[in-house]
């Protein structure tokens, strides 16, 4: 049975009191919260697919995708499968490339996930960014998704910004100062704002 991140009730009840806008969002969507697969090689694997598409479209990539993983995705088996076969699921050559490299760092253990689960938000997201194919946005999405880090502020989320637009009903992209000013009231709980800002606009589960 999955269960929200330890800080996911208080976090709630907080950015609650500190704005009435996330406020309407969190009583409308009381039920969902942030999960984790526990599984880091699967969040960066779907994070690469993720990248620069839409959710819709990675979707579909990602069924095709587990189909040539033959559902057993980790290293040994993505570095098994020819590249043209991955290619076949809708992956460019770069992203091909991209998921191969993990998978040999992952193998090789140049990857260290122990190390890096004891890093602060900032040195763990030039970490991950050292892995070819993981940009910021990228470790963002594995900080929030599989660490469950709450303060994740991922400016580069397109979804995020949309949302933002949207719900605060200010210019798209928002300025730096409206951001600048949200973030400041959200801190140390931006990654559960930032939850409920991609469910605002979309009603299903937000997973890496």
């Amino acid at each position: 049975m999955k269960r929200p991140p330890v800080y996911w009730k208080k976090a709630k009840r907080t950015l609650s009191k500190r704005d009435f806008v996330l406020r309407k969002i969190i009583k409308k969507y009381k039920k969902g919260f942030l999960t984790t697969r526990n599984n880091p090689f699967f969040s960066l694997c779907r994070t690469i697919v993720g990248q620069q598409i839409s959710t819709k479209a990675a979707d579909s990539i990602w069924i095709k995708f587990e189909k040539k993983c033959k559902n057993n995705i980790n290293p040994k088996t993505v570095i098994k499968i020819p590249s043209r076969n991955l290619k076949k699921a809708g992956l460019s050559r770069q992203k091909v490339s991209y998921l191969k490299n993990i998978a040999k760092a992952f193998t090789n253990k140049s990857f260290d996930v122990v190390k890096l689960k004891k890093m602060n938000d900032s040195d763990a997201i030039n970490y991950i960014t050292k892995l070819k194919g993981l940009g910021v946005w990228s470790a963002e999405m594995f900080l929030m998704f599989n660490l469950n880090r709450p303060n994740i502020f991922p400016l580069k989320d397109i979804g995020l910004l949309r949302a933002i637009s949207k719900n605060y009903k200010t210019t798209y992209p928002p300025s730096k100062k409206i951001l600048k000013k949200i973030s400041k009231i959200h801190y140390g709980y931006r990654t559960v704002f930032t939850w409920y800002m991609w469910r605002s606009i979309d009603p299903s589960d937000v997973e890496y």
